[in-house]
């Protein structure tokens, strides 16, 4: 490589980091990226924001701000890598953002949201292919009394649609939901302020409310919208 093209690459890989760009980068070199958090700023959030966006994790503006939902993409990144989920960026986390690791999709033709319970993920996928992957957190396996009954927080597996939405704060029995798009009785994909990194719903997906807005505005969950549990 001739020394303009070297230090065009070398430039390159200092504004968006070699993540982004798509390359492998050395065992050695992963020392060199910060340890990042929430509440992280710089061109090194820069560079992770990149890197989970063009990997399909779905982290909102790539602003250099580490927030609400970049933790949240981080997450989905962890959850998929087999890492701890504590939302910190650190050398083993960079490492997997190297490796481009995303989750793997089951449904091969149209367009379906699918939920993973076990890795507590919820992806868009289109014919096969993996548009976006958002963390989530379902049925927390606890019991819970509502109604003059106990009942057993689940969400559970199979193949349905999206049959009603409401475009706003949803209010029932367990508590207020945000955009929900219901698809199995009164199980529903919504948006949350809380979407901790482990089952923690009474059996809906929950969401952050920006991606829940997100999906709603972009036309991601008509009427009709096929959704697979398993």
């Amino acid at each position: 490589m001739d020394i303009t093209r070297r230090t065009a690459l070398q430039a390159a890989v200092a504004t968006a980091g070699a993540g982004a760009l798509g390359l492998a980068t050395p065992g050695p070199a992963l020392a060199a990226y910060p340890t990042l958090r929430r509440g992280s700023t710089g061109s090194a959030v820069r560079t992770l924001q990149s890197r989970l966006s063009y990997l399909r994790y779905w982290c909102g503006t790539v602003d250099g701000v580490f927030g609400g939902l970049t933790e949240q993409a981080v997450l989905a990144l962890q959850k998929t890598a087999g890492l701890s989920r504590d939302g910190v960026v650190g050398p083993a986390t960079w490492s997997r953002l190297s490796a481009g690791v995303r989750p793997n999709v089951r449904t091969r033709t149209g367009t379906w949201f699918e939920v993973d319970k076990t890795r507590q993920l919820c992806l868009y996928v289109v014919d096969g292919r993996l548009a976006m992957t958002l963390n989530t957190s379902t049925g927390s396996g606890q019991r819970y009394y509502s109604r003059g009954a106990w009942h057993v927080a689940v969400t559970p597996s199979g193949s349905f649609r999206v049959y009603r939405k409401v475009n706003g704060w949803d209010d029932g029995p367990l508590g207020s939901l945000w955009r929900p798009a219901y698809f199995n009785g009164g199980i529903a994909l919504h948006g949350y302020g809380s979407v901790p990194a482990y089952p923690a719903s009474h059996g809906c997906v929950r969401l952050s409310t920006s991606a829940m807005n997100m999906l709603w505005s972009s036309g991601r969950v008509p009427i009709g919208r096929r959704v697979t549990v398993y």
